[in-house]
């Protein structure tokens, strides 16, 4: 494989992107559980191509702390502007659709909510406390922000003992001023790296996108900065722009590509790399858990 990819300039959408019409008993139990317990998810904020697909087999990402985000960042669709309060019921509404999704792997996230001290921290560790309690043999996977670099915040998520602590470097270090807000890459190494070292137990995850003009080397650079910080679980997916208003698209990588990121990943003892062009953060994510316990 060459030293830097080849930059094309897609049009078309490839067909493996395009969505599939929903339906089936499994997909109208899942939006109607969520229409009725008045909850998101991160499948319809972010618009992720798999929505569809997931909700279909029952499964989802719960995004808690509302759906407004205090960052804009150039690849994500989640809107930004002024979140309203904390819920505090809400902890309790998502243990109650789960139960009723009969879950048995639960993944949470939320937008950056830096208009809080702690980031939603404490509402990420009461959630948590609450679906541990009412689900016993769940296990449940957390995706944060950076919390602005607050260790305090971190620790209050930690201490509330989610199987799986996730936190997503995104993209390469020289990208990253441009792929994302605030957040930088030696800021998210860090916060990765605190949670690996002080939380015994626990799997650390990150992901990376591809299709934003990153290289081959970059790309190993940053399988290599992950490892140091103590990661576990590593995915790597086609970026795919929201909207006109995103960031473009640089590159669709075909499967011999993606082969290729996947055995520059495992050149690294993770505990397991996913890899592909529909992979996500969180698709797949019990699955993904169950493969290295």
């Amino acid at each position: 494989m060459s030293s830097r990819l080849t930059v094309l300039r897609p049009s078309p959408l490839p067909k493996e992107f395009r969505q599939k019409i929903p339906g089936g008993p499994t997909y109208f139990n899942l939006t109607e559980t969520l229409d009725k317990f008045r909850l998101n998810t991160v499948c319809e904020e972010a618009k992720c191509p798999n929505r569809t697909e997931c909700y279909a087999k029952g499964t989802l990402t719960f995004q808690i702390l509302g759906d407004i985000c205090t960052r804009r960042c150039g690849f994500c669709a989640e809107k930004t502007g002024k979140p309203m309060g904390v819920d505090a019921t809400e902890p309790q509404r998502i243990l109650d659709a789960a139960q009723r999704l009969n879950l048995t792997h639960i993944v949470i996230t939320a937008p950056a909510r830096d208009d809080l001290y702690e980031g939603g921290a404490s509402q990420f560790a009461e959630t948590v406390r609450t679906l541990k309690q009412g689900l016993p043999f769940a296990t449940i996977e957390v995706l944060t922000s950076d919390f602005e670099g607050r260790v305090e915040s971190l620790q209050t998520v930690l201490e509330s003992r989610p199987d799986v602590f996730n936190h997503n470097l995104e993209t390469v270090r020289r990208l990253t001023p441009k792929v994302r807000s605030k957040a930088t890459y030696d800021r998210s190494l860090y916060m990765l790296k605190t949670a690996s070292q002080t939380s015994k137990g626990i799997k650390i995850k990150s992901g990376v996108m591809v299709g934003l003009g990153e290289t081959f080397e970059e790309l190993g650079t940053a399988f290599s900065d992950l490892y140091d910080a103590g990661v576990h679980l590593v995915t790597v997916g086609q970026y795919l722009q929201p909207s006109k208003e995103h960031l473009p698209i640089e590159k669709f990588y075909t499967s011999d590509e993606f082969k290729a990121i996947k055995e520059s990943a495992e050149q690294f003892p993770f505990d397991h790399v996913f890899c592909g062009p529909l992979v996500r953060s969180s698709y797949h994510a019990g699955e993904m858990l169950n493969h290295v316990i």
